[in-house]
């Protein structure tokens, strides 16, 4: 009579798990090959935010951009990382516990991979007729002859060769000789002249490099996933707005946005300055695709090192300068209005080149002026610039018809106050905070504001004037260093490889059996895939057509056509 579990003495229940044997439960299923492609899949899923989300680190002026058209849905986002996706701390679990995993599956089957290929192959089963492909036929040609072709044919070609055993059973030789019970020959070799073998085998064995390729495939995942922790721990990017006739100098305080690893040390900045002496900017202004850029170059002069010889560099899009194991990319440009300002008492108060940042494909951009020097009061523009201005059908022009600056037109309103620069907070230098600021007024008490073309003059309300006196234009580089980035796109290689292998190399094992009875000589001829495919009875017909014509049989119909 059976008993119930709860009937059972407790010596009879499985004992519980000890804290070794839990972790080693846990870390089977952490390095099992399930949990790997789980990890991976998982992995690929929580990059999606980071595609789709703006990235703080990549640009932060997007992020605010995003942050301001979903203020319900920003916090949110802000508490669960997603404005740092590729850094947050759920994002790096997953990418170290997939890293452990790998590793963890690779270790043990490259062991168990070194034993098989210094394995030989296995001999042959008893009865031929249990495997999938199977074949008989006879020949008048001797055993020794039969091994001998059979060997031949299953080498297989100079760069996927097989591995092929040759084994004799009991031989009489001529000269009294004999190789004995059980007497095994590797692939290459011969029994000696004179020799008569009454039975023999042939063992072969192909598609080692399936696994191999595996491991190869795995291994450059973990290469990948190291050498994009290492650029991520160690590298670091930034971003600078350049005007045209001025330099940067590698820095932290000339950067505009700047983000670096966790283990990254910004007293390692490499070194370096370039001056921008000539930006060029052009756009087709023809055919299907007007206003769309054409030619984007910054050209001009660099210095590595601080005593460094100067060298002359050009900077394309997709062709970086690379200096101090640094590469320095253009990703932008736009337009930087030369603009004259006088304060109430006459003294010019600013006079430089303003970047205004594009905002649409027409570059239609904004800008912010700060004069904190003007008397008695500070002042504040803000604004936008136009390259081709074209009115909309009222008085003022307020759309750009095209990027390049055909006819250029600067707006803007015009505040006074307190900037609030001299509170000590730091301040972007692309916002005008408006808190201490009031905007000057019309008569009629709508905004004033200034409309230049270049120039033009206009007067202030409470004295002053604005002038707008050139247009130049501005690169905005993107300063960038990543340790290792050769050893991603070396795994990625290398990975290709390693899968085209495992997709193509078929292993299979083959065994073929000769035995003299009586004046012929029966040939026993059998198949089996490692891995399972369509086409095992058409590669066991095409053997048994090589071992016939290989003896000199004719090609009839063998007596037992292959299963």
């Amino acid at each position: 009579m059976a008993r119930s579990r709860k009937d059972r003495a407790p010596a009879e229940l499985a004992p519980a798990l000890g804290p070794v044997e839990t972790l080693r439960w846990a870390w089977r299923q952490l390095t099992s090959m399930r949990t790997a492609l789980l990890l991976l899949l998982l992995l690929a899923i929580a990059a999606v935010p980071g595609s789709v989300v703006p990235q703080r680190g990549v640009d932060a002026r997007a992020v605010e951009a995003f942050q301001a058209r979903h203020p319900d849905l920003s916090p949110w986002l802000e508490r669960l990382g997603v404005f740092h996706t590729y850094t947050s701390p759920w994002f790096s679990a997953v990418y170290v516990l997939l890293m452990v995993s790998l590793i963890g599956c690779i270790l043990p089957r490259t062991k168990v991979y070194l034993r098989s290929v210094r394995a030989r192959p296995p001999r042959a089963p008893r009865n031929f007729d249990r495997l999938p492909a199977s074949a008989t036929f006879e020949t008048d040609a001797d055993v020794e002859e039969v091994l001998a072709v059979a060997r031949g044919a299953l080498r297989g070609p100079r760069l996927l060769p097989s591995r092929v055993d040759v084994v004799r059973d009991e031989a009489a030789s001529s000269t009294g000789g004999g190789a004995g019970p059980g007497a095994a020959e590797s692939a290459g070799g011969g029994a000696g002249p004179g020799a008569a073998t009454s039975t023999g085998e042939v063992r072969a064995e192909r598609g080692y490099l399936r696994e191999l390729g595996n491991l190869v495939f795995h291994t450059s995942i973990v290469a990948v996933l190291v050498g994009v922790a290492a650029g991520a721990l160690w590298g670091y990017r930034g971003a600078a707005i350049v005007t045209q006739g001025e330099g940067f100098a590698n820095v932290l305080t000339q950067y505009d946005e700047f983000a670096s690893g966790a283990l990254f040390d910004t007293n390692d900045l490499p070194p370096f300055s370039l001056q921008l002496d000539k930006m060029v900017a052009r756009f087709w202004t023809t055919g299907p695709q007007r206003g769309a850029p054409r030619l984007f170059e910054a050209s001009g002069t660099y210095r590595e090192g601080v005593d460094g010889r100067e060298k002359p560099y050009e900077i394309r899009v997709n062709h970086p300068l690379n200096v101090g194991g640094t590469s320095v990319f253009l990703v932008g440009q736009g337009y930087a209005p030369v603009v004259k300002i006088t304060d109430a008492k006459g003294d010019v108060v600013f006079d430089g080149a303003v970047p205004f940042l594009p905002a649409d494909g027409t570059y239609t951009s904004n800008g912010v002026i700060k004069v904190p020097d003007a008397r008695p009061e500070q002042l504040g523009f803000q604004g936008f610039f136009l390259p081709t201005a074209v009115s909309n059908g009222t008085e003022e022009a307020s759309v750009s018809a095209f990027p390049g600056a055909v006819n250029p037109l600067l707006g803007l309103f015009v505040f006074h106050g307190d900037l609030g620069v001299d509170d000590g907070l730091p301040q972007s230098v692309y916002v005008l905070d408006q808190d201490k600021l009031e905007q000057y007024k019309n008569a009629d008490g709508s905004n004033f504001r200034v409309s230049l073309s270049p120039g033009q003059e206009a007067d202030l309300p409470d004295g002053g004037t604005i002038e707008f006196t050139d247009l130049t234009l501005f690169a905005r580089f993107q300063i960038a260093s990543t340790p290792l980035v050769w050893l991603p796109l070396g795994g990625i290689s290398i990975g290709i490889v390693g899968l085209v292998l495992s997709l193509a190399v078929r292993p299979r094992r083959t065994w073929v059996r000769a035995r003299r009875v009586g004046s012929r000589t029966v040939v026993e001829v059998a198949a089996l895939d490692r891995v399972p495919r369509d086409d095992l009875g058409t590669s066991l017909e095409d053997l048994l057509a090589q071992l016939r014509s290989g003896l000199g049989d004719p090609p009839d119909d063998p007596e037992k056509e292959p299963r």
